[in-house]
């Protein structure tokens, strides 16, 4: 054999038909030289042959064949390993929402706003994904499951939708990285920063799935060393024991609670804290995109969707619970909101006279948002190429190289990066806004539509004779728990329209009220839109219970009784195994 077949491993398959056994060539990227599967030379970029269109070499096959071809040659390489995926649903959604974001959530809610909107959104990230993902990781995660549970012209409007978020993200999170060097010098033009910041993205990029998920796991590990050391820190602080001559020399307890209050705009601001609570979870749901390029799903995404759980309740609250601690909302630095500066957690360290580490928390900042630069770049361009597997986008976005980069879905996204030069000239902060208008819903209709996804899968699952006792995995709350999540959605989508409408402060008159609505609003109509021009183009209707698709890219095909001894085995472990198993793993 020739060192081109050298590439392709052969395999056999019968369906139950009786058709004889057919070779079949698959391409194994194991056999290229190490440079090719990191990226690293011109012959990383060639197309990997039988990943796409052209992944049949050979035969005359059945449907049978074909559709277990499918299941055992996913697109894109598994390079991502356990801790890969732990550290992207602890920490991969931790950045500018939570650091940067949650100081303008403040301002307009107060302390108990902040809390009350964060927990309500931390409530709809249900497990649904990961039970999901771990019986089918396939390629574009929940828009792949959208097309086969839901309604393909539904899936085409979330997908693109979905798309739209991460590119438009992309520029606003180089943004937010250039102005936070300017907490440190303002003598070098912003637009010189969005630049390096780009260009170190690109370089990122250029190592595909393995550089994301190796800058994924070292910042995650930041972020949480941080995070965690600011709690402790404000705890320190608000019993008095902060640094003499800084504002917390003396015990503060809950004094900003009573005297400027809990709650800055009522019910009103309370409701304008869940697009800033929304946008600092968005990248949650990244699991299910990245459980098709994770060697075991089995195994690797329960542990990573049970740390949702922990990063709301220790990440989240409780940081958020010592920010409204140690900082009143009539600060006025809160008011920009858009720059390092006006971080809560700077902020804080600057007021208690803490030496160093307001510089340390700053360059984590820097981090947290390149971070989330590069989730946009691997959401977008995963879900852009299902996008176009599945018929709704340009068939050159299958492309996928020989170091499994979906290249051409990977410059759409980065092309979005420019837009951040805007904000060097006067307009910048308008089209800005609207940027942030288009992003603001988006991460809620995905929570939604995975919600739904969920529950159609539950109803298709029991309506086509299947237990539940077949799942490896089995969700929180099971098929009620998506429905708490999608009503929870829908009732945030209303109290959004409601602040739409009467923005904190008023407008002054109708054209001011007309572009209020749609700044806050913008996403609905987008993705009503796609929905509307997906139906006229592919003129798709729901599926029922009966005819959804449950067996194309299935991993797990055990009967119920195989998995009651799996799980009598796993009864039979020690007490804190199990404990352990339930609290972090499966």
């Amino acid at each position: 054999m020739d060192a081109g077949k050298e590439k392709f491993r052969d395999s056999s398959s019968a369906d139950s038909t009786g058709h004889g056994n057919t070779h079949i060539e698959f391409y194994d990227p194991s056999k290229e030289s190490i440079w090719t599967r990191l990226g690293l030379n011109f012959e990383s970029f060639k197309r990997a042959p039988g990943v796409t269109g052209d992944r049949l070499v050979a035969g005359d096959l059945s449907e049978a064949q074909i559709e277990q071809i499918k299941r055992d040659t996913p697109m894109l390489q598994a390079k991502m390993k356990k801790r890969h995926l732990t550290m992207i649903a602890v920490g991969g959604s931790i950045g500018t929402g939570l650091f940067v974001g949650s100081g303008a959530a403040l301002k307009t809610g107060g302390p108990a706003g902040i809390l009350i909107g964060w927990i309500i959104i931390g409530v709809m990230l249900i497990n649904a994904i990961g039970e999901m993902s771990i019986l089918y990781p396939v390629s574009g995660g929940f828009y792949t499951l959208a097309h086969r549970f839901l309604d393909p012209g539904f899936a085409f409007a979330m997908g693109w939708n979905y798309f739209l978020q991460w590119a438009v993200v992309l520029p606003l999170e180089i943004t937010v990285a250039g102005t936070t060097v300017n907490y440190w010098t303002d003598k070098v033009p912003i637009a010189v920063w969005i630049t390096v910041f780009w260009v170190v993205i690109m370089i990122v990029c250029l190592f595909g799935t393995l550089g994301y998920a190796e800058e994924e796991f070292w910042s995650s590990c930041l972020k949480l060393l941080i995070v965690v050391m600011f709690v402790f820190i404000g705890i320190v602080c608000i019993c008095g024991g902060g640094p003499t001559g800084g504002q917390y020399d003396h015990y503060i307890g809950g004094t900003y609670w009573q005297n400027p209050g809990a709650f800055s705009n009522g019910f009103q601001g309370v409701c304008s804290v869940f697009v800033t609570a929304a946008f600092s979870f968005s990248g949650t749901e990244l699991v299910g995109l990245a459980a098709s390029e994770t060697p075991d799903p089995r195994s690797t995404v329960p542990g990573a969707v049970k740390g949702t759980f922990w990063r709301i309740t220790i990440i989240y609250i409780t940081s958020l619970t010592i920010i409204g601690l140690l900082i009143p909302w009539t600060d006025e630095r809160l008011l920009g909101g858009t720059s390092a500066a006006a971080s809560p957690f700077v902020i804080a360290l600057d007021n208690g006279k803490i030496p160093g580490l307001n510089h340390l928390v700053n360059v984590t900042i820097c981090i947290s948002v390149l971070s989330i630069g590069l989730s946009c770049v691997y959401a977008g361009s995963r879900t852009l190429t299902a996008l176009a597997e599945t018929g709704y986008a340009p068939s050159f976005f299958t492309y996928i190289d020989k170091s499994s980069r979906p290249l051409y879905s990977v410059i759409a996204v980065l092309v979005f990066a420019p837009i951040g030069y805007v904000n060097v000239v006067a307009a910048g902060d308008t089209v800005f806004l609207w940027l942030q208008a288009i992003s603001g819903l988006s991460t809620l209709v995905t929570w939604g539509s995975i919600c739904l996804c969920h529950i159609r899968f539950r109803r298709a699952w029991k309506v086509q004779g299947h237990s539940t006792e077949e799942l490896p995995f089995k969700a929180l709350g099971g098929a009620w728990g998506s429905w708490l999540g999608l009503t929870l959605v829908v009732l945030v989508m209303i109290a959004q329209f409601y602040v739409a409408l009467f923005p904190v402060g008023g407008v002054a008159n109708g054209g001011e009220r007309a572009q209020s609505f749609f700044e806050a609003y913008l996403a609905a109509p987008i993705v009503l839109a796609f929905w509307i021009g997906g139906y006229l183009w592919k003129r798709t209707t729901p599926w029922r219970a009966h005819e959804i698709d449950l067996d194309t890219g299935r991993k797990s095909w055990l009967t119920v009784e195989e998995m009651r001894r799996y799980r009598e085995e796993r009864k039979a472990s020690p007490l804190y195994i199990r404990v352990y198993r339930m609290l972090f793993t499966n």
